[in-house]
């Protein structure tokens, strides 16, 4: 029985999402953003065997843009899939990936200082046990820590901030505030946020000292749960395993998972490897790699972002000769993060569908929910999700 792969680049967007005029960094439209193409232009980008499955194709047919460097005829199928779920974040993205597009507008924190209502702050000192927190603003993670980290261990005041996604990220000190102590934050909260609506809390631990303050892996996503059955429950209800890799559990809230596996995206790459030797008939295999968009998207940083893809690029050429005969792989994205574009938040993009098992052809403009219909078909079990399977 076949085995499915299905692989998120997180935020490896290629440009041309149609209402991309409705998104914004700032003030500014995410209308021309490119992900990939915008690399290739900055940093140049070497990536043969995305190219060969149809990155640089499925770059044209998404924006119209040809990325430089990618020309290769493909040998894989590819299109460009466009998401109609109100979010250029994380969970919209995965959801609408595993069938269940989401049906309601996410809370967002306005971007002003204090950014968090005062029923909220006050429940944050409540469950904290503080008499404040700190930050209180839409910022990047690895700037706040800076900006706050040293006033954080002095007062132990949590650092609670938020970005044009509808998250509140809270970041604490894993030996002066404590890692367990700021898990059950989270945990305690979450209930509160989703209930307003706000689709995750993170958290955001780090260590170091003033001046040398580093988040660590430890990081945890507290999502609300999909309001529908995703590709995971069905696969699982079928009797098929699911292996979640990387934050999958987290965005899924681990409903329809057998087995969970992290670690940084090294570490994740290294997973994937392993369950390719070690999955049985009929697993599915879902990971998100995560360190294109929280290192290199978010810090705009070209440089950086084109070798991490590179790097993700070889490892696809070794882990493609060690799947079975039947197998299908896919890789794809959840949403953009440009790192040319003003601003440190998400871009509204269309994403690559790039495959490998089914031979070489177009697939054409496609829906986010066409990803699940297409394991669902792959995998022979029942779906009655949203999507239309391209096999």
């Amino acid at each position: 029985m076949p085995r499915a792969f299905l692989i998120v680049i997180d935020s490896v967007g290629i440009g041309g999402a149609p209402d991309a005029d409705q998104f914004f960094n700032g003030d500014l439209p995410d209308t021309g953003a490119n992900t990939v193409a915008h690399i290739a232009e900055t940093a140049g980008l070497r990536v043969p065997t995305l190219d060969a499955l149809g990155l640089g194709a499925a770059v044209k047919l998404a924006s119209g843009t040809d990325a430089p460097g990618l020309t290769q005829t493909p040998t894989g199928a590819w299109g460009a899939a466009t998401e109609i779920s109100r979010g250029k974040d994380t969970p919209s993205g995965h959801w609408e990936l595993a069938g269940v597009p989401v049906p309601w507008d996410w809370t967002v924190f306005p971007d002003q200082t204090p950014a968090f209502p005062d029923d909220l702050t006050a429940e944050i000192c409540a469950k904290a046990g503080t008499d404040g927190i700190l930050g209180n603003r839409h910022a990047s993670g690895t700037v706040i820590i800076t900006e706050e980290g040293e006033a954080h261990v002095k007062t132990g005041w949590p650092i609670c901030y938020t970005s044009a996604d509808s998250v509140l990220q809270i970041a604490a000190h894993e030996d002066h505030f404590g890692l367990d102590r700021l898990y059950k934050l989270c945990t305690d909260l979450a209930p509160m946020l989703h209930g307003m609506k706000v689709g995750r809390v993170i958290a955001r631990p780090f260590v170091g000292e003033p001046g040398n303050f580093t988040r660590t892996a430890n990081r945890k996503d507290f999502a609300i749960a999909p309001p529908a059955a995703t590709i995971c429950d069905y696969v699982h209800d079928a009797g098929h395993t699911v292996h979640a890799v990387g934050k999958i559990g987290d965005i899924f809230s681990m409903r329809g998972i057998d087995d969970l596996r992290k670690g940084r995206d090294a570490k994740l790459m290294d997973h994937i490897h392993d369950l390719s030797a070690e999955a049985e008939d009929g697993a599915f295999i879902f990971a998100n790699l995560v360190e294109f968009d929280s290192e290199y998207g978010h810090r705009r940083d070209p440089q950086g972002y084109a070798k991490h893809i590179e790097w993700f690029d070889a490892e696809l050429a070794k882990l493609l000769p060690k799947l079975r005969t039947g197998d299908l792989l896919i890789v794809t994205a959840d949403h953009g993060n440009d790192p040319t574009w003003p601003g440190t938040d998400h871009t509204r993009e269309r994403v690559p569908i790039l495959v490998h098992g089914i031979g070489a052809k177009e697939l054409g403009q496609l829906a986010f929910t066409d990803v699940a219909a297409t394991i669902a078909t792959h995998l022979n079990v029942p779906y009655k999700g949203e999507g239309t399977s391209f096999l």
